[in-house]
Order: structure tokens, then sequence, then C-alpha cells
């Protein structure tokens, strides 16, 4: 079982890069994940919402610790999610394609955060229906 195949089982998750945009991946992940049964905690620094689902504005908003983060956001922005993570001893996180960095991938490994970078959160529930 691959890393990816783990990982989509998981219940409690925490979308960071949410949209209001329903064109949006942090958006249709987001519903994906909520169709499939997950409990999903949609993060986006300005805030939104979709329909009653209100978005945090940071992991540390959160009322309890998800257990898996999937990262929709730019490389750049990736690294801060991996040493917010850290912070808040989140061990697993999914980088969306696009979101990849080497640097955030070394620092999960530095930071003993188990991480998938080779697949899709979409693809992955595809699998599963």
């Amino acid at each position: 079982m691959t890393k990816a195949e783990e990982f989509i089982h998981l219940n409690t998750w925490a979308v960071v890069g949410e949209s209001e945009n329903p064109e949006k991946f942090g958006h249709i992940i987001t519903n994906r994940l909520l169709d499939a049964g997950r409990k999903v905690y949609p993060v986006n620094p300005k805030g939104g919402a979709i329909g009653d689902l209100q978005f945090y504005t940071s992991l540390s908003d959160l009322p309890e610790t998800p257990e898996i983060v999937d990262v929709v956001v730019p490389p750049a922005i990736a690294l801060q999610v991996v040493e917010e993570c850290a912070r808040l001893g989140i061990k697993k996180i999914w980088f969306q394609p696009g979101t990849r960095s080497p640097e955030a991938m070394a620092r999960c490994e530095e930071l003993g955060i188990d991480a998938v970078n080779d697949s899709c959160v979409l693809v992955e529930l595809g699998k599963l229906e």
C-alpha cells in the first residue's frame, strides 16, 4: 500500500488553501472529502465559507488537531504550512500537485512529518468509488 492509499482513509482533514470559488482545487477537494464522509476543516487566512461551512484563518484556530493537512497553496506558502504543522504536532501532510517543493519535503523529513507528494487527493478518492 502506498502512502497516498493509506492517507486517503484518514478521517479528519484540514485543507489549507480553501477557496469560495467552486472552480478552485481547494473548494473541489473539500467537497469531495465531505462527500466521502470525512470531517474537513477549510483554512484560508482571508476567511470565507462554503454554505454553512466556515473557513478557519489558520491551522492554530481549528477546534481539534486534524489527522492530516492537505496543502493547496503555492510552494513558498507550503513551507510555512509545514512549520505550522510541526508547531501543532501534525504529523501527516499531503502536497497537491503544484504545491510541492524540494525545500518543503526536506523540511518535513527534518521535522519527522510524513508527507505525500506524488499523488492527488481527487485521484485517490476516485479509486475508492
